[in-house]
């Protein structure tokens, strides 16, 4: 079994904000990359998200913990997703960020 891919990206929004942003992203995500990702089970339980998800073919599970200073994404991939781990890390912490950064 592949390695599990892990993202941390701080924020200074709080935890309540930073929950809020990930949804909304979420929702954005779901149009933004219909064609190759798809959503199939998305469930929160206080500030984790327990979702699992396809792109390529290939399934994958994972859970999103929001905290006060932090997100952790964690996800579980198959071996051909996981040739791509490298470069999702790198988006998913790009794009992370930018959703997490404080605007006014």
């Amino acid at each position: 079994m592949a390695e599990p891919l892990v993202v941390v990206i701080p924020h200074r929004l709080g935890q309540a904000e930073a929950t809020r942003r990930i949804k909304d992203g979420i929702g954005r995500a779901r149009g933004e990359f219909a064609r190759v990702l798809t959503i199939d089970n998305e469930k929160w339980d206080d500030n984790r998200l327990t979702f699992s998800a396809r792109a390529l073919g290939q399934s994958a599970s994972g859970f999103i913990d929001v905290g006060e200073a932090s997100v952790r994404l964690e996800v579980t991939l198959p071996w051909l997703l996981a040739k791509f781990a490298a470069a999702a890390q790198r988006v998913i912490g790009h794009k992370g960020q930018l959703m997490l950064e404080n605007k006014k």
